[in-house]
């Protein structure tokens, strides 16, 4: 299997889940629905376009590199002639995570990855006001999967945020469900049926939940005080 990882950063992200017209929350880590969109979005493909449905067979796998703090805005709507209503939306600042996709075409991921480096749409984390946070840092692995991939690959988090944590940093996996391991696991309306503004519809996956310990190589760097280096 052929797999991409995507580092995903933004002064805001917001990935949306079961909510009422007035109050809109987020998840705390990028679905698979949001990357989906993403990905359709850089190939150009627009809401109806059937062949969206195709991507929900990426596996997918999602590392919290850097855990953001929670805000809400607020905004006026006009859902109805000459009636306003007060909406609450969701928001998740300063964070960052790992997205790991696979699949066993190996040209459907080269056009992917093709597509993110050269997107046919804006691209955005979440909703139109959150744009990404400079260029995708995205790498390549062959015959592993998403899952192992995020096991090995070193910490991506910040520089400033690496400096307050201790020695290891203590962070989950989120992933695709796997048979053959012993993971806690839930369900989340996460299958893209439909992008139709009109009528956006998802339909039900199991993902699994793993929690990791990450080495922070910024704290366990060994560094000596020269008190003549200065000079």
């Amino acid at each position: 299997m052929r797999v991409l990882t995507i580092r995903l950063s933004s002064p805001l992200q917001s990935y949306g889940k079961e909510a009422a017209f007035d109050r809109r929350n987020s998840n705390y880590y990028p679905t698979k629905s949001a990357i989906i969109g993403l990905i359709a979005s850089a190939l150009g493909y627009d809401r109806k376009d059937n062949r969206i449905h195709e991507l929900n067979k990426l596996n997918y796998a999602v590392r919290i590199e850097q855990h953001g703090e929670r805000t809400t805005d607020f905004q006026i709507v006009e859902w109805k002639k000459g009636k306003r209503k007060l909406t609450y939306r969701e928001y998740i600042q300063d964070a960052v995570y790992l997205i790991a996709i696979g699949g066993n075409n190996e040209d459907e991921i080269n056009k992917i990855e093709y597509a993110l480096k050269h997107p046919k749409y804006a691209l955005f984390l979440g909703r139109r006001s959150n744009p990404i946070g400079g260029v995708l840092m995205i790498s390549s692995y062959k015959n592993t999967t998403p899952i192992s991939v995020l096991r090995k690959v070193p910490w991506q988090a910040s520089k400033w945020y690496k400096k307050k944590v201790g020695r290891y940093y203590d962070t989950q996996i989120i992933s695709d469900y796997d048979f053959r391991e012993n993971k806690k696991t839930f369900f989340i309306k996460d299958i893209v049926e439909s992008f139709d503004q009109k009528q956006r519809e998802y339909s039900f996956r199991k993902v699994a939940l793993e929690s990791i310990k990450l080495e922070n190589i910024i704290k366990n760097e060994i560094t000596e005080h020269d008190a003549l280096n200065a000079i």
